[in-house]
């Protein structure tokens, strides 16, 4: 039902990011249940009735690179997705580990033992809009790079744009923190991937990384991090700290309409509820004749 100015969206996504699984089901930092913080965000997201076209996950999907806990979050994620008819997209990040993430998440059983460990760029498809993740990871450190292969390879993908736009999918975004210690982190020699994507159909970049909800501009795109769902980076924690916290973790909603993207961050967590307005309202107006609805609508323009 249309009750604004503005049609349903053309596409959904659920932007999930850093779940930070360690093997053998250890908690994170000896407290932190990743394995139950993932279950309760694919739980939210059947519950809430949406049907997302693609669950993204933006990288760090396991924090030591253990096969096992590839296998965990895969045994989570797909009968999710499959039950909400979702593809799954998966984005290398500087936690993880280039040929176990393609045994353990890819399905590549010929990755294994590879040489050369080459990143994981790919492009998907959901009907008209492309999503195209590019692998920002340098392997043995956690800061990222883009190599110039695999800048030209993007420059060659956006030379035909898609019939719906392109999301463009990274761990490391390129956007400035207001944390120091994440400014070591942050991805290398943005200038040159800003000389590819400028003027390109690039609608929004989807990153990770930061462990907090964050936004910007780069080249003239929206830039959109979604926070993790293991534990979030305290923004206002004083000068010359890195302050984890065990609270806060989200996933968003990407609503990618005709003319904007919207990103709407949803909240992990049982949280009491204080009003409830929705349902007696649309069962209200579903059952109002045409001519109450006409004069509910002329009043909202």
């Amino acid at each position: 039902m249309q009750l604004g100015q503005y049609p349903p969206a053309d596409h959904v996504l659920a932007h999930i990011s850093d779940t930070h699984f360690l093997g053998g089901r250890r908690p994170l930092y000896g407290s932190i249940d990743t394995d139950a913080n993932l279950r309760l965000a694919l739980e939210s997201l059947e519950a809430s009735g949406i049907r997302p076209d693609a669950l993204l996950f933006t990288g760090d999907i396991a924090d030591l690179g253990e096969p096992d806990a590839y296998g965990r979050v895969r045994a989570l994620v797909e009968p999710a997705a499959a039950r909400m008819g979702s593809e799954v997209l998966w984005v290398m990040g500087n936690h993880d580990d280039r040929a176990a993430f393609r045994v353990g998440l890819l399905g590549d059983e010929a990755a294994e033992g590879e040489p050369g460990e080459p990143p994981i760029d790919r492009v998907v498809d959901l009907g008209g809009l492309r999503v195209i993740s590019i692998d920002t990871s340098v392997p043995g450190y956690h800061h990222g790079e883009l190599e110039a292969s695999q800048l030209g390879w993007l420059r060659e993908q956006l030379d035909t744009p898609a019939p719906h736009g392109t999301l463009l999918a990274l761990h490391h975004p390129p956007v400035p923190s207001p944390v120091a210690y994440m400014q070591v982190l942050e991805l290398q020699r943005q200038d040159e991937l800003a000389e590819i994507v400028r003027g390109s159909d690039i609608r929004a970049i989807l990153g990770g990384h930061l462990h907090y909800s964050t936004h910007g501009l780069f080249a003239g795109i929206p830039v959109a991090v979604a926070a993790a769902t293991c534990y979030t980076m305290d923004v206002s924690a004083p000068d010359a700290s890195l302050v984890g916290r065990d609270g806060g973790q989200s996933i968003t909603l990407v609503h990618v309409y005709a003319d904007q993207v919207v990103h709407s961050v949803v909240p992990l967590g049982d949280f009491p509820v204080v009003a409830s307005f929705g349902t007696d309202f649309t069962r209200r107006l579903e059952a109002a004749s045409e001519h109450d609805k006409r004069e509910y609508y002329a009043k909202q323009q």
